[in-house]
């Protein structure tokens, strides 16, 4: 997943939607915000049924249930894998059985990439192996590896000061951890940015806010006219230790060693299903999480919950016998970790019927305990949601945030379409992020069914309401 960090939303523009002003400007539409509150207000017990079921009721803990199945069955599921298109026929064949409707799988193109064996040994100025995990798409080094001096640095502006030191060296980038969406630039442009100046390779201190030696993985990106060089994490307490040594003056020498090869793109599938709409059944509500993950650990948190609560909330809708005006479609994605290379064949195809999507969600931020939802759209979009995250009273969780972001929905987005994404309880969730820990450990049975209750009633409503969300 990419992550962006998101703002809590006013509510002064709800002071423009007067009761006697039409929420469509130029549009067909004459309601005024006030018959449109009224008619979300009418879900009251709908949501709350699909809260008692998937809280209280016996579906509680089927998410959960589900996707320790399916992890503890297959594993990691990296793009071009093997584990990844065994999950991709296991679900197709789950929610064939679970009733939902036009169950299809959905052909495109994604990378193939393997990381084969790897190893990195500081030499000097003592003996010590490093835990390391190389860093998707990146090359290998020769079979004898890369045996070389280090470089330690801080920050890209760092490296360009000693750029002249830097030639024929291994860089260590020992950055900060200040957020995610800041720090991760390291891992994706640091082999980049160290190639420019001569170094042999790049190793980089894991973006974690939380390490127990453990290093974490993630897509990198070279560039077209830069030499590519092999590229890995490491973990913070090792990048800690090395710039520690290189503040002392210590000479430090480390033997990489990694099997990193890109094969050619093989055929994958992103995975469908729907519940079809009883009025409007062109019309689309999208929800979605992506089935893919890194090489280690078992995918569970990035993104098995994601994946498994978006199936859950099309689950909690048909076990209820409800059937919304407009269509529910599930998408599970396939090649997020590598930039959303299903979702942008997907969009691709089905651009052309875009004035059909109301809203496309996207749950890529873990399902631990909700706080709300972050949406992107026009205001009176905006305060729309608002008024259906009111029904979500009986959780507490009615916050709306800004910014919807989710890798896989963000084409969408761009083009105008709403989106939303689920907004939960972070504290943890980089401590586990593309690493050996995202195991169904880190996962909360209970944290789960609050989760898919949100999910389900939030597209629930959307689809079943008289008309589609309002865009700028």
């Amino acid at each position: 997943m990419k992550f962006l960090i998101f703002t809590c939303v006013g509510v002064a523009h709800l002071l423009s939607l007067g009761c006697g002003e039409t929420i469509y400007k130029n549009d067909i539409s004459q309601r005024t915000f006030q018959e449109i509150k009224e008619e979300i207000a009418s879900y009251k017990d709908v949501a709350k049924a699909i809260i008692n079921l998937a809280v209280y009721g016996k579906y509680q803990n089927r998410s959960y249930e589900r996707l320790a199945l399916l992890v503890d069955t297959v594993g990691p599921r990296l793009s071009g894998s093997e584990n990844l298109e065994k999950a991709i026929q296991i679900m197709y064949k789950n929610l064939q059985e679970d009733g939902l409707e036009n169950v299809h799988l959905e052909p495109v193109r994604i990378p193939h990439w393997e990381r084969g064996e790897e190893s990195a040994v500081m030499l000097a100025p003592r003996i010590h192996r490093m835990a390391i995990l190389g860093l998707g798409s990146s090359i290998g080094t020769p079979p004898e590896g890369i045996t070389a001096e280090v470089l330690v640095v801080s920050s890209f502006n760092e490296l360009q000061r000693r750029a002249s030191e830097a030639r024929g060296k291994i860089v260590v980038y020992n950055q900060p951890y200040i957020s995610y969406a800041t720090t991760v630039q390291y891992r994706v442009q640091g082999a980049v940015e160290a190639a420019k100046v001569g170094a042999l390779a790049s190793l980089i201190r894991s973006v974690a806010s939380f390490s127990i030696y453990s290093p974490h993985t993630g897509i990198q990106e070279y560039q077209d006219g830069v030499p590519k060089i092999p590229t890995a994490c490491i973990t913070v307490e090792d990048a800690e230790m090395l710039s520690r040594m290189a503040l002392r003056g210590n000479k430090i020498v480390i033997q990489l060693k990694m099997g990193a090869k890109s094969y050619p793109d093989t055929d994958s599938f992103n995975t469908i299903a729907e519940i079809v709409g009883s009025k409007y059944p062109e019309q689309v509500v999208l929800v979605s999480g992506h089935l893919d993950s890194w090489d280690v650990g078992q995918g569970a948190m990035d993104d098995g919950g994601g994946a498994f609560i978006s199936w859950e909330a099309l689950s909690l809708i048909k076990d209820l016998g409800l059937r919304p005006k407009r269509t529910l479609r599930l998408v599970l994605w396939t090649a997020e970790e590598q930039g959303g290379v299903g979702a942008f064949q997907y969009f691709q195809l089905h651009k052309i019927n875009i004035s059909n999507y109301s809203l496309v969600m996207e749950s890529d931020q873990g399902t631990f305990l909700p706080t709300g939802l972050q949406f992107t759209g026009s205001e009176k979009a905006r305060a729309i949601m608002e008024e259906v995250m009111k029904l979500l009273q009986p959780l507490n969780i009615t916050q709306l945030f800004r910014d919807a972001e989710g890798t896989d929905i963000n084409f969408w987005i761009q083009a105008g379409v709403p989106g939303a994404s689920l907004c939960d309880d972070l504290h943890k969730y980089f401590y586990f992020h593309h690493s050996h820990g995202d195991t169904m450990t880190v996962m909360d049975p209970k944290q789960m069914n609050i989760a898919a209750a949100l999910w389900a009633v939030v597209s629930y409503v959307i689809a079943d309401m008289e008309e589609m969300l309002p865009r700028s």
